[in-house]
């Protein structure tokens, strides 16, 4: 039998009329009934959520205990992890070694370099004005002239690869100063999660670790949720389609026997669980039960269609679930609407008045 199907609930009982003899009957009653979709489920708290390690190590420290509240941001655990700790004490030495402004020495070499080859190529322009100046004289020699146009080209030449070799060094030492301190802030940032915190407001319903157990980022350490609760049902692929937000709800749970609660649908996830071919619902109490846990199971009613003062008969009545026997013995065929073990509509076929046989098994 499907795990989601359609229940008729009744607001008035069935009246059902026996007589003397071993044949039972009964005639149609008109009811306002009710057509709902089946769904089972668990209590969730709101915004619920397992607390994980991202770096493995031993826990050091639990700061919280269960059923504690706990505000955003508040300490849960303290992991101890001895690389992490190394890491960062490492990148700290290296970004002081590689500290731009400590290294800026380093640039004096190529910056001495610059200003000489700048003082050098001035120099040999002088040189070079005052010989061009006595060659339109005529007077020193050819070679000489090339001499100085030579030592000239060089100095230029020289100058440029200065201003080169100092952008070179400039960049490098402080794609050195750069790179050390974003590794420093890495190394922080990875030993800042190794102190857990709660990224809600809320309660610790369980703690999974214990102090001095080695941890991974596979296993989750605790389970955090608001102190509101939310239900999770499933429902069947089936009837996916007649649920729409907003809908009520009927709620029964194992732990509040004989009580009925009221809720409605707050949201559909729209992706089937290929394992099960259910879909998730999510729902909220209209008012919640007084003492609540996360994982408390509980079976649902979605209301999907309301029907006042209709013909209902007794399912276990019907003859090939379309035809009744009157009291005569005749078979009459029926139209019927709502169906389900319990409770048939009848549309057309039969009145009020209309006395029915129950079939012999």
């Amino acid at each position: 039998m499907n795990n989601a199907y359609h229940l008729i609930l009744s607001i008035s009982a069935l009246s059902l009329l026996g007589c003397s003899n071993s044949t039972e009957t009964t005639t149609p009653k008109a009811e306002d009934v009710v057509e709902s979709v089946y769904a089972s489920g668990i209590v969730k708290s709101e915004n619920q959520y397992e607390v994980f390690t991202k770096a493995s190590g031993i826990v050091e420290m639990i700061f919280v205990k269960e059923g504690e509240p706990v505000k955003k941001g508040t300490p849960i655990f303290q992991i101890e992890n001895i690389n992490s700790t190394l890491s960062v004490y490492n990148a700290r030495l290296l970004s002081l070694a590689n500290d731009y402004q400590i290294n800026k020495e380093k640039l004096a070499e190529a910056k001495n370099n610059v200003e000489y080859a700048q003082k050098k190529l001035a120099n040999d322009s002088l040189l070079l004005a005052r010989q061009q100046a006595l060659w339109r004289q005529n007077i020193g020699s050819k070679v000489e002239l090339e001499k100085k146009e030579l030592s000239f080209e060089e100095a230029k030449i020289n100058l440029k690869k200065g201003l080169v070799a100092y952008e070179n060094i400039n960049r490098q030492l402080k794609l050195a100063s750069d790179q050390s301190k974003n590794n420093l802030k890495i190394a922080q940032a990875n030993d800042k999660d190794l102190t857990i915190r709660s990224e809600e407001d809320g309660c610790v319903y369980k703690i999974n670790a214990e102090k001095g157990e080695l941890v991974t980022s596979m296993a989750p350490l605790a389970v955090i949720g608001r102190e509101k609760f939310i239900m999770e049902l499933n429902v069947d692929e089936f009837d996916i389609v007649k649920i729409r937000k907003g809908q009520k709800i009927i709620v029964r749970m194992d732990s509040y026997k004989n009580q009925v609660f009221e809720a409605k649908v707050s949201f559909i996830y729209p992706m089937m669980d290929d394992r099960t071919r259910t879909f998730k619902v999510e729902a909220v109490f209209l008012k919640q039960p007084e003492k609540l846990y996360p994982n408390l199971t509980l079976e649902a009613n979605i209301v999907i269609n309301e029907k006042k003062n209709i013909l209902t008969i007794p399912t276990n009545y019907l003859l090939n679930d379309s035809a009744v026997i009157l009291e005569d013995g005749t078979i009459k065929t029926l139209k019927i609407g709502l169906k389900d073990y319990n409770i048939t509509e009848v549309i057309s076929g039969i009145d009020e008045n209309s006395k029915i046989k129950k079939p012999k098994n």
